[in-house]
């Protein structure tokens, strides 16, 4: 639908779906431009007042004989000094803009208006995440703001070829959802992929972000081990455009997805990088370790008591001299349940108290329940293991798919002894290889299939001039990362 020259009946038009005469904050300041009648359309709170005040003290000054046929054109060469400015006659393009924060003016007697984006958003400024800390590095990290966080990728990849393409997802919400990729390194067709499956998304609102994103894009299962990662580090996300993947930037999310992923992207720390690379390579290898532990622990340790009679002798200090009121298999239930809880209740406790809740929960609590009989200290000293395993995963969402494993684990084998194990094992690994990246990307890859240029890769932190080919997984385009020969600097 498009506007007509009638100022008037624009305004009947915009109000109906705009609410001008009841929301407080959706402005119509009314001037005139010349001998014109004009209104000038805003969201009070998102244009700025300086550029607003320039801008209605140059349209005030125009004179008459400027408001002839070509009016719209002439104001937009020649009289609004601004750099954002285009002329519409849409008016869904309108409302959309208006609603984002832009300044719509619309003139009796032309079909056009000026849009012009004099937006800006309540922000907080670019923090360190706290999920991803370093000790060496950039402390600059993604905010609400969706041009925000594409200027902090744009600083560090200034390639040409780099695309931020923008699309709207939401039939009441509108969201801007960004795909960003280098163009000539990307798998073309799962950049084309990812485009053809937001295209496709049909909903309201995308409430919480880029999760409610994700579960549109990568379909619905109950699959707990995570498809895509995110990073609330620009430094991050720029070294995974470099290697080919793509990126997915939801506003008002103060962070990035990156796909496709396997599962050896949730084990691996920026702060590697910013280490020596046999510093890194250790941190990695007792990263790894640390989750596996966390995984394996506590289950092994029940099985290993329930048939103790069969261990030898330097593990015959395994398995405790009484178990308490309470069976080997709840206690460790229980504790389960119990980090779990002292997790959530730290969400929800204010950071001058979250210190005093973990010594409550993890010291007085944990000694008053061995001392009345319910615990062992064994399963408390084991869980507790596990418990740091699981805050040592860089990711929160892989961790969350440990825990899930873990108890599922744990539960097989109190009930099901060495046989119990061994199916919960197998079932557990044959998630893992059946469960797929978007584009079909393994899971388990470079393990399963078997790459061995990529399985080093994972196991060691090795220097940066050594790692010249990107990862075959991801099909890029160019799969060599060093510059040719006759662009090598010498």
């Amino acid at each position: 639908m498009n506007i007509t020259k009638k100022l008037k009946e624009n305004i009947e038009i915009l109000n109906e779906s705009l609410g001008i005469s009841k929301s407080f904050d959706v402005v119509n300041r009314q001037i005139l431009i010349g001998n014109k009648q004009a209104s000038l359309l805003f969201i009070d709170g998102f244009a700025k007042d300086d550029i607003m005040l320039y801008i209605m003290q140059i349209l005030q000054k125009i004179d008459v004989k400027d408001c002839r046929k070509d009016m719209i054109e002439k104001l937009m060469e020649e009289k609004i000094p601004y750099l954002e400015v285009e002329a519409t006659e849409d008016i869904e393009q309108i409302k959309f803009m208006v609603l984002s924060g832009a300044l719509a003016i619309l003139i009796d007697g032309e079909n056009q208006a000026i849009i012009l984006d004099v937006r800006t958003y309540p922000v907080r400024g670019p923090q360190e995440p706290d999920l991803e800390r370093v000790t060496r590095g950039a402390r600059d990290g993604f905010t609400e703001t969706i041009v925000f966080n594409t200027a902090l990728i744009r600083r560090r990849v200034r390639d040409p070829k780099l695309r931020f393409e923008m699309t709207k997802i939401g039939r009441r919400s509108q969201t801007d959802v960004v795909v960003g990729y280098i163009e000539d390194i990307a798998n073309p067709d799962l950049i084309q992929d990812i485009k053809k499956k937001l295209d496709q998304i049909n909903t309201d609102a995308l409430e919480m972000g880029e999760k409610t994103l994700e579960e549109f894009i990568l379909g619905r299962n109950w699959n707990p081990l995570p498809q895509a990662r995110y990073t609330e580090r620009a430094d991050v996300a720029a070294a995974h455009l470099f290697e080919g993947h793509i990126i997915i930037m939801v506003d008002t999310t103060p962070s990035v997805m990156i796909l496709p992923v396997t599962m050896f992207h949730f084990t691996q720390h920026a702060e590697d990088y910013y280490q020596n690379p046999a510093v890194g390579t250790y941190m990695r290898w007792i990263r790894l370790i640390a989750m596996f532990l966390s995984f394996i622990l506590p289950p092994l340790w029940l099985l290993l008591v329930y048939n103790k009679e069969g261990l030898p002798d330097f593990l015959s200090f395994i398995g405790p001299k009484k178990t308490g009121e309470i069976s080997l298999l709840m206690q460790f239930i229980i504790l389960e349940v119990g980090i779990d809880i002292l997790r959530i209740a730290s969400i929800h406790t204010p950071n001058a108290l979250t210190t005093s809740l973990g010594i409550i929960g993890g010291l007085i609590l944990s000694q008053f329940a061995v001392e009345v009989g319910w615990f062992i200290p064994e399963t408390v000293l084991y869980m507790a293991m596990a418990g740091i395993g699981m805050f040592a995963t860089p990711s929160i969402e892989f961790s969350m798919a440990i825990r899930i494993f873990r108890l599922i684990l744990l539960i097989a084998t109190g009930f099901f002894k060495e046989i119990g194990f061994i199916v919960a094992i197998v079932f557990v690994f044959f998630v893992l290889l059946t469960t797929k990246s978007i584009g079909g990307t393994p899971y388990l890859w470079p393990l399963i299939p078997f790459n061995r240029k990529g399985i080093s890769s994972v196991l060691f932190r090795k220097p940066i001039p050594e790692v010249r080919y990107r990862p075959d997984f991801l099909n890029v385009v160019d799969k060599d990362s060093s510059p040719p020969k006759d662009q090598t600097p010498e």
